[in-house]
């Protein structure tokens, strides 16, 4: 398989903005930062950039402030092809089967910041595709679940228990900051994970891409180093095998 170079979407009151660190009450529209495109609406942005594969995070969801189903929606419509992952902020089964019949996405986020592990067991049990994304700020699991707080590595290994898709290491701290990789770090994720590491948070250049698939990442999110445009939009459109 191809190294996955995923593009990162975060959804707020219906576009796109700029994540930086987590601060989300920071967030502004993706145009007002970006070299690459001139709208923050999310159907036209994939329109423009013709990604492979699509991570979207549904902020309002994670926050507790509503939803950004229509704009999902009507961006899943308009691509149904496209591989899409989602964060749709999932606490329960019922949240999972709601989104998976309204068919959001083809790869369902359970995120530690939202999900519980008695919720990754359940799910990982159905036919339902789910990855789990490791949520980190400063290597320590965001969580509000007991049995997720655990180092970060013996959590990834916990996780070989469960026949999920892929693990996502996102470093929250890190998204968009450009502040580089912790690879060392992502080494030790990768040398005691059965399932595919993805790595989110700090991705500067191309160099760093080789560098992860050379140790075992299969893939990457990224955003700002795209929207700067110190990673090329056409290496978003290469073909995974």
């Amino acid at each position: 398989m191809n190294f996955r170079l995923i593009f990162v979407m975060d959804l707020l009151d219906g576009v796109v903005v700029h994540a930086k660190r987590g601060e989300r009450d920071q967030y502004k529209p993706i145009n007002l930062f970006s070299s690459i495109v001139s709208s923050s609406d999310p159907v036209q942005i994939v329109e423009e950039l013709k990604p492979e594969e699509v991570y979207i995070a549904d902020l309002n969801r994670l926050m507790n402030t509503g939803s950004n189903k229509r704009a999902i929606t009507e961006l899943r419509d308009k691509n149904r092809k496209r591989r899409i992952m989602l964060d749709y902020g999932i606490k329960s089964i019922d949240d999972l089967k709601e989104a998976v019949e309204s068919e959001l996405a083809d790869n369902f986020v359970l995120g530690t910041e939202t999900t519980s592990m008695a919720l990754i067991e359940e799910a990982s049990k159905s036919d339902i595709h789910v990855s789990v994304s490791i949520d980190l700020f400063n290597k320590e699991v965001l969580t509000s679940d007991n049995r997720l707080k655990l180092e970060p590595v013996s959590l990834i290994k916990e996780l070989n228990e469960y026949p999920i898709r892929d693990v996502i290491v996102l470093e929250l701290n890190r998204v968009g900051t450009k502040s580089g990789i912790d690879f060392d770090f992502l080494a030790r994720a990768v040398s005691v994970s059965e399932h595919n590491i993805l790595s989110g948070g700090g991705v500067k250049s191309s160099k760093d891409i080789s560098k992860m698939e050379k140790i075992g990442v299969k893939g990457a999110l990224v955003a700002t180093a795209l929207h700067d445009g110190s990673i090329p939009v056409s290496a978003l459109q290469k073909a995974v095998s």
